[in-house]
């Protein structure tokens, strides 16, 4: 069966899944889920995923949640081309890059935080770019130094792995909150190959059949 990837457009999570089920050439089937409209607390979505949160992907008789936990499945389950070295060592690596969007900037500038500051804290607009952009900034510096040590081309060697898969959709939410990226020549890099490459191409939040 087709597996069957539940996601919105401009979720930085369903992006970066995207983009590794296309560098595998998977074929799959998207489900929109309109996050602005609250489709994710629907009755039927919970059903497939209690958190609420997307993306979801349905394959082989079971239903993946949590976007970190979703792209190690895909590279166990389809191994080649592979987005995780072959060395211990190497993997760790890029893992640890993976992690400083997925558990330190992204969960700072998600929808649900960023409703919350404005709502709870009731912080106006200028106030929640300055709060994204400090997170973004400071996992791009960390990244910017990673990529600089281990990087040769994507963000760990010369062809794109899983820290790229996490990078990428990080790069577009940042450019929507108006971060100077200046000072990451090496990211900016990678940005422009990414642009050029097909997978990269085809994951992208304005080429989603629920895009608006």
């Amino acid at each position: 069966m087709t597996p069957v990837l539940h996601n919105y457009w401009r979720s930085g999570t369903s992006y970066r899944t995207r983009i590794a089920l296309n560098l595998k050439g998977v074929a799959y089937e998207q489900v929109g889920v309109d996050l602005r409209a609250g489709a994710q607390k629907s009755d039927t979505y919970l059903a497939l995923n209690p958190q609420g949160l997307v993306p979801a992907l349905e394959a082989d008789g079971h239903v993946f949640t949590q976007s970190p936990a979703i792209l190690e499945w895909i590279e166990e389950r389809w191994p080649e081309p592979a987005l995780l070295p072959k060395d211990p060592v190497g993997r760790a690596d890029v893992r640890a890059m993976a992690a400083i969007v997925a558990c330190d900037i992204h969960p700072l500038n998600n929808l649900r935080v960023l409703k919350s500051i404005k709502h709870d804290l009731g912080a106006d607009e200028a106030q929640t770019k300055a709060w994204t952009a400090r997170w973004i900034e400071a996992g791009f510096t960390a990244l910017e130094a990673l990529i600089a040590r281990r990087g040769d081309g994507w963000s760990f060697g010369n062809a794109p792995t899983l820290a790229d898969c996490h990078l990428i959709p990080q790069i577009y939410s940042a450019r929507r909150f108006e971060v100077d990226l200046t000072p990451f020549p090496r990211i900016l890099e990678i940005e422009a190959r990414a642009a050029e490459h097909p997978a990269f191409q085809a994951a992208h939040p304005d080429r989603q059949p629920d895009a608006d």
